[in-house]
């Protein structure tokens, strides 16, 4: 069953290549979305996919690539499917 998740993360993720990296992990995990940055420094995502490829993805959020340094995550699952059609890295 596909389920919603959202995503913030904090921490050293902007200029460290998360998002591309994100792209990456998205695409292998068949997860679908999107991964911003914010203007306060942090990244927020949306993504969407299998529960289990979900938690997968998730997991990789709380440590990144190699550079970034996540200091603090919140995330929430939820039921709102907005059916993207691939994941996306949002300017």
């Amino acid at each position: 069953m596909i389920e919603h998740l959202k995503i913030k993360i904090f921490g050293r993720v902007q200029g460290v290549f998360f998002r591309y990296e994100a792209l990456k992990k998205a695409k292998e995990l068949n997860i679908k979305g999107f991964v911003k940055n914010e203007n306060d420094g942090s990244l927020y995502l949306e993504a969407e996919g299998e529960k289990e490829n979900l938690k997968k993805f998730l997991k990789w959020c709380r440590r990144g690539p190699i550079l970034a340094r996540v200091e603090k995550i919140q995330f929430e699952f939820n039921k709102e499917i907005k059916n993207f059609s691939e994941f996306k890295i949002l300017k």
